[in-house]
C-alpha cells in the first residue's frame, strides 16, 4: 500500500503531466473528490476516502508550513516539487468547512516563460501594447477574473523588455511566480511588515524606471501606485475588472481622482482566454484584450455616453476569432 506521501507526490506528478494549472480537494461526508484544472476548465479527476483525504491533508500541511493542528482559520503555504528537468512551485490554500477542510494547490513553474508572440490571438493587438511600453512614465492596467493569463502576459512583457534594452526594472509580488533574471523581485509577507505599500516605497529609492505592481488590491496601494506614475515612473500592474471600461469604475470606487486618471492612466488592456483550434489533443489557449487608451480612454474617463464600448469588444472579438476559424462554434458565446 502507498504511504500517504507517495500518493501526494503520484497526484501532483498526474496533475502536472496532465497540465493543469489547479488541484482542487472538496471533501464531503465520506469522500472528498480531487478536481484538476486544466486549460480553465474543471476536470474530475477521482475521490479519496476521507480518512485518508485528511491524512493528506495533515501532510500537504506539515510540507508547505502551515500548522497543523489549526483547523477554524484560512492558511496559506508554499513549497517546491522537483522533476528530472524542472523544478514547480505550489502554492497552497486552505479553507475551514464543517468537520474538516478543503484544500486547494495551484502548480507554477518558475522556469517557463511563455514567448510573448504566442500570448495572443491577434498579433496587432501585441503591437498596440508594445507601443504602450514606450512611454517612460504612466499606468499601463491589465485587467481580467482570475486565471485570465494577466500575470503570465506581464511577466512575457517584462522579459521581452529586458532582451532589448537595459532598464532599472523592480516588481512587487505576491507571491513570485516566475523569477527572470535581471530584474529585482520583491516578495510581499504582510506577516514581516513588507505589504505592497511598504515596498513601493523602498522600491522608489531604487531608481527604477519601471515598476511592476502584481495586484492592486485596496485602495492604499491604488494612491501609491498612481503617485508612482505621476512622479515619472513607468508602472504596469494588475486589477480584477469585468472589462476596459470597468477598469475605470473601479478606480474611481478606490476614490483616485479625475485629475490623477487623466495625467498618469496610459492605457487599459482587459484580457480573457480562449481556446482555439489546434493539432494537439489538449486545447491551446491564447488571449484576446479590449484595448482601451487615447482619444476612446479619454472619452471613458470623463465619463461620456457617446462611446460605451472600446473599438472591439469581446463579443466582437470572439465573432472575428471564429469568422477565422481560430475559435470553435461553442467558444463565441462562453462568457
Amino acid at each position: 500500500m502507498k504511504s500517504i506521501a507517495t500518493h501526494a507526490r503520484d497526484l501532483i506528478v498526474s496533475a502536472i503531466q496532465q497540465t493543469a494549472s489547479d488541484i482542487h480537494f472538496s471533501p464531503y461526508e465520506e469522500t472528498a473528490s480531487i478536481h484538476f484544472r486544466i486549460h480553465g476548465k474543471r476536470i474530475f479527476h477521482s475521490t479519496l476516502p476521507l480518512p485518508m483525504y485528511k491524512k493528506m491533508l495533515s501532510y500537504f500541511k506539515f510540507t508547505s508550513g502551515m500548522d497543523i493542528g489549526e483547523q477554524k482559520r484560512p492558511q496559506n503555504g508554499t513549497f517546491q516539487h522537483r522533476d528530472n528537468q524542472n523544478a514547480f512551485d505550489l502554492r497552497l490554500s486552505t479553507l475551514p468547512i464543517i468537520g474538516t477542510e478543503s484544500l486547494a494547490i495551484r502548480i507554477l513553474n518558475p522556469m517557463s516563460h511563455t514567448p510573448l508572440e504566442r500570448l495572443f490571438l491577434f498579433p496587432h493587438q501585441l503591437e498596440r501594447i508594445q507601443k504602450w511600453l514606450h512611454h517612460r512614465s504612466g499606468m499601463i492596467l491589465f485587467t481580467g477574473p482570475t486565471g485570465s493569463g494577466k500575470t503570465t502576459t506581464l511577466y512575457a512583457l517584462l522579459q521581452s523588455l529586458m532582451n532589448q534594452s537595459s532598464f532599472q526594472a523592480i516588481t512587487l509580488e505576491d507571491p513570485i511566480e516566475k523569477n527572470i533574471n535581471n530584474i529585482i523581485q520583491v516578495q510581499v509577507n504582510e506577516r514581516a511588515g513588507i505589504t505592497y505599500d511598504t515596498g513601493l516605497k523602498a522600491a522608489l529609492r531604487h531608481d527604477p524606471d519601471l515598476l511592476m505592481v502584481g495586484e492592486i488590491r485596496d485602495q492604499a496601494t491604488a494612491h501609491f501606485a498612481f503617485r508612482a506614475a505621476l512622479s515619472g515612473h513607468l508602472v504596469i500592474s494588475t486589477i480584477h475588472a469585468r472589462n476596459a471600461v470597468g477598469t475605470i469604475h473601479r478606480l474611481k470606487e478606490m476614490n483616485i481622482k479625475q485629475t490623477e486618471l487623466e495625467q498618469s492612466l496610459i492605457a487599459i488592456a482587459s484580457q480573457q482566454l480562449v481556446s482555439i483550434n489546434g493539432r494537439d489533443q489538449l486545447p491551446k489557449r491564447a488571449a484576446i484584450l479590449e484595448l482601451l487608451d487615447g482619444a476612446p480612454l479619454q472619452t471613458q474617463m470623463n465619463g461620456s455616453t457617446s462611446e460605451k464600448q472600446p473599438l472591439y469588444s469581446f463579443e466582437q472579438l470572439r465573432r472575428k476569432a471564429y469568422a477565422l476559424g481560430f475559435l470553435p462554434e461553442e467558444e463565441v458565446f462562453t462568457f
